[in-house]
Order: C-alpha cells, then sequence, then structure tokens
C-alpha cells in the first residue's frame, strides 16, 4: 500500500463528532500543553488497523506522516514503527529505535507517548542496556514528553519483572510540577508494586511520600490495602 492509500484509508474512517471531544481531552486550547493540535476522530483500533496494511511504506513516507498537522496520522507513523521494531530480526531493532528517538519531535501527546514508549525504547533496553543511559538523559529534560517517556518507556522492564529503572527514574521525576509526569511516575510505580514487589514499592512510597505530590502518591497506592493507603497518605512523618 502506498502513502496515499494509506491515507485514504486513515481518512476513511474519520468521525468528525467525536473531535471537539478529543479536542477537550488532549488539551489544544491556547497555553495547554497540546495547543493548536488537531484531530480526525479516528479511533484507535483504525489507526492500528491501517499501520497493519501499510507494510510497504519506506521510511520518508513514515517521516512524512511523523510530520503530519493531523494526530492521527502521527499515531499511524508511530504504529508502523512500533510494527518494523517489533517484527525486526534481532541485529536490526536498533535501527528502528535509533528512527524512533530521532524522530520525537512526533510524540508529542501523552498517548502517542503512551503508545509507544515501552514497546519500542523499552523493549530494546532489555536487549542492550546501554540505551538505559537515553532514559536517564530523558528524566532530566526540559522537555514534558521527553521525561514521559522515560518512566513510560519502563514498563517493558517490569513486564520481565524488573523495576530497578523505574525506581531510579522515578527518584529523577519525584519533585516534577506537571500532572502528566505526576500522573506516569504513580502509575508506574503502581506498576512496580503489582507486576514485581509490593512490599519493594511500599519501602519506597514510606522512605519518599514526604516529598512527593499527592497526585503521584495517589496514583501509586490505588490497589494496596485501604491499611496501608490511610498510612500512606498520613502527613505525619
Amino acid at each position: 500500500m502506498r502513502l496515499e492509500h494509506s491515507k485514504e484509508l486513515l481518512w476513511s474512517y474519520v468521525e468528525p463528532e467525536r473531535v471537539d471531544v478529543l479536542k477537550s481531552f488532549f488539551k489544544t486550547r491556547k497555553g495547554e500543553y497540546a495547543e493548536n493540535d488537531k484531530f480526525l476522530g479516528v479511533r484507535v483500533p483504525k489507526v492500528r488497523r491501517v499501520a497493519r496494511k501499510s507494510k510497504d511504506l519506506v521510511e520518508a513516507d513514515i517521516v512524512e506522516l511523523l510530520k503530519s498537522e493531523w494526530h492521527e496520522e502521527r499515531l499511524l507513523g508511530l504504529m508502523i514503527i512500533d510494527r518494523r521494531f517489533r517484527f525486526a530480526k534481532p541485529d536490526k531493532k536498533k535501527y528502528w529505535v535509533d528512527f524512533y528517538l530521532e524522530n520525537l519531535y512526533a510524540v508529542n501527546n501523552w498517548d502517542l507517548v503512551d503508545l509507544s514508549a515501552d514497546k519500542i525504547l523499552g523493549e530494546y533496553v532489555l536487549l542492550d542496556a546501554t540505551y538505559e543511559k537515553k532514559m536517564v538523559e530523558f528524566a532530566k529534560s526540559f522537555n514534558l514528553w521527553h521525561r514521559r517517556i522515560a518512566i513510560v518507556a519502563t514498563l517493558a522492564l517490569m513486564k520481565r519483572r524488573r523495576s530497578d529503572l523505574t525506581y531510579k527514574i522515578a527518584l529523577i521525576l519525584l519533585r516534577d510540577k506537571e500532572d502528566l509526569i505526576q500522573k506516569a511516575v504513580g502509575w508506574m510505580l503502581r506498576e512496580a508494586g503489582k507486576r514485581v514487589n509490593d512490599a519493594e514499592l511500599i519501602e519506597f512510597l514510606r522512605e519518599h511520600k514526604a516529598v512527593m505530590p499527592r497526585t503521584m502518591l495517589r496514583y501509586a497506592i490505588e490497589r494496596l490495602s485501604e491499611e496501608v493507603k490511610v498510612e500512606l497518605m498520613s502527613k505525619n512523618l
């Protein structure tokens, strides 16, 4: 399928009645984090369907999608990278993770982060531990989306029962002022408890709850017992 055909198929799934809801949900008004982002109203499963059919697109086509003003076209580009990475032979995966990292300008909303970071960067860290340094660098970035990529990418490691990098990056982001980072860190800490070790999570939260934003803490404790929640939400040290 050529690029114009991929775009035509994507646009055939447009639902105009969803656009205003998406613009509000993803904060596109002046001064908000996704100011001026534009939506077609295509649902994620439909974008994924187009990605599966876009096997013949070359790298230049993918870059054109990533540079699009339309949110769903950028998402399509990222899903194609994900598929190329996932089905690549081990010695070719580096090419696709580097391609992803070179085009991070396109990963500029939280859903674009959450649908790509762990599937590409996080998965590659399991093959090449030197890329952990990139995740730590991203955690220290001024770029909101790079910081979210850093923490969300650790989900891939936790699926293999590794939480060390999650806690390392959470410490870097512990005092982050951005709501989207606080929620992402809390979410990944919650996953660390669920997928790896609850006792380790509780110990971490006890040690750092005094400086942790309340939003982050609330997300982190969601699945713990009521007794532990009360203790951790207490302001007494």
